[in-house]
């Protein structure tokens, strides 16, 4: 009786096994390359809300690489400090109507580099000031936050002023993010020439008026410039407004005249997961998930990864449709990437290549491929060079 038991359950071992063998094999996504701009090195924004800064920096630092200028490893934190620092003046001047946090828009990038220059990575690390190679702003956040808001809703701005008739808390403030985000250099040496952050940044050849905004709302007229409503353009930047039809040329001619775009978009969606791909699937009610950093990602449940597990119909919004999930905050501004390329899957479908700051994550180390359906659906926002644009939507806008 052992050696038949014995035989019996051999042969079962071998059936699941030619079973196993005989399954047919999920093939999930194939891509294949379509058009692909130059890009530098995936960086990783750690426990810092800035992807507004590395995501516009990348895209600036993909600029200069279009222009021949070689390759720039750019500081984030030195952008940061000073974007910190004026955010902190907003806040207190509109006694806290305008929220002091970490967010950002891509126009903080670009009104950054013109009015503070730009300096070398090496000279302004993350982490550089707590032994760290990643960010970490969360103590900085607790420290600078309590500040601001004592500051904002008090009567203590004016009591006293340094020597340079500045409030204290303007010199406190600073302080703290010296302290947390390292000095900001008054001057330099990059390859062995002395510079200051704005001769930096003049010798680079960028030019921060030749870039602008695009969005895709109804409830401003179309090709007209808005500020666009969200709490993280505090310095109030206007978009100039398309209808989404014309948004989706912008990005197709852009990348392929050699272009890339800095994208905002809401990436609080089951169709966005953590493994690099991002997909807007028809016949599935699109729900929130709270949050939108990487983490979030992790606690998706099963029957929710299976939205991007292989091609299936894409769900091709209407501009109503994009209206009402901003009007309802559905589509709200989350997160900052960079898109350098178009792709399509095995089944022919197009989407882009996006350039995330989460580190080499996922399956495509730190790279996403975003469908065209879920770009159309869910962008916030986007800058581009004003070359970029087909010549017929400059002529709408007025862009020379």
């Amino acid at each position: 009786m052992m050696r038949k038991s014995i035989l019996i359950a051999t042969l079962g071992l071998l059936s699941l096994n030619t079973m196993a063998q005989d399954a047919p094999k999920e093939e999930g996504f194939i891509f294949t390359t379509v058009k692909e701009n130059p890009i530098t090195s995936v960086k990783n924004q750690s426990r810092a809300g800035t992807c507004w800064c590395y995501s516009g920096l990348a895209f600036i630092e993909s600029e200069l690489l279009r222009m021949g200028k070689g390759e720039y490893d750019l500081s984030e934190m030195f952008i940061v400090h000073n974007t910190y620092l004026d955010r902190a003046d907003k806040a207190v001047r509109t006694h806290g109507d305008i929220s002091f946090s970490q967010g950002g828009s891509f126009y903080d990038v670009i009104y950054g580099m013109k009015n503070f220059g730009l300096v070398p990575e090496e000279e302004m690390r993350p982490g550089m000031m707590y032994g760290d190679t990643l960010s970490n702003h969360n103590e900085l956040t607790a420290v600078s936050n309590a500040v601001v808001a004592a500051i904002a809703k008090g009567h203590h701005r004016s009591l006293q002023t340094d020597k340079d008739k500045n409030p204290l808390w303007k010199k406190a403030i600073t302080s703290i993010h010296d302290i947390y985000l390292g000095e900001r250099p008054e001057k330099f040496t990059y390859k062995g020439k002395e510079y200051t952050p704005q001769s930096f940044y003049e010798s680079t050849g960028l030019n921060a008026d030749d870039y602008i905004s695009l969005t895709s709302y109804t409830h401003h007229p179309f090709y007209q410039p808005f500020i666009l409503e969200i709490q993280d353009n505090w310095r109030w930047a206007s978009s100039y407004n398309l209808p989404i039809d014309e948004l989706m040329q912008v990005f197709d001619n852009a990348i392929n005249k050699g272009y890339t775009i800095a994208w905002g978009s809401d990436v609080s969606e089951q169709g966005f997961t953590r493994d690099g791909i991002a997909v807007m699937p028809d016949a599935e009610k699109v729900q929130e998930l709270s949050g939108s950093d990487m983490a979030h990602w992790l606690k998706m449940k099963p029957e929710e990864k299976k939205l991007n597990s292989k091609p299936q119909p894409q769900k091709w919004c209407t501009q109503e449709e994009r209206q009402e999930a901003y009007d309802n905050w559905e589509t709200t501004d989350d997160h900052g990437m960079l898109i350098y390329g178009i792709a399509k899957d095995q089944e022919g479908n197009e989407y882009y290549m996006v350039k995330n700051s989460w580190g080499e994550a996922g399956k495509y180390k730190g790279l996403w491929y975003a469908s065209k359906a879920f770009v159309r659906y869910k962008t916030m926002n986007i800058i581009v060079h004003k070359d970029a644009l087909p010549k017929d939507i400059a002529k709408k806008l007025g862009v020379k």
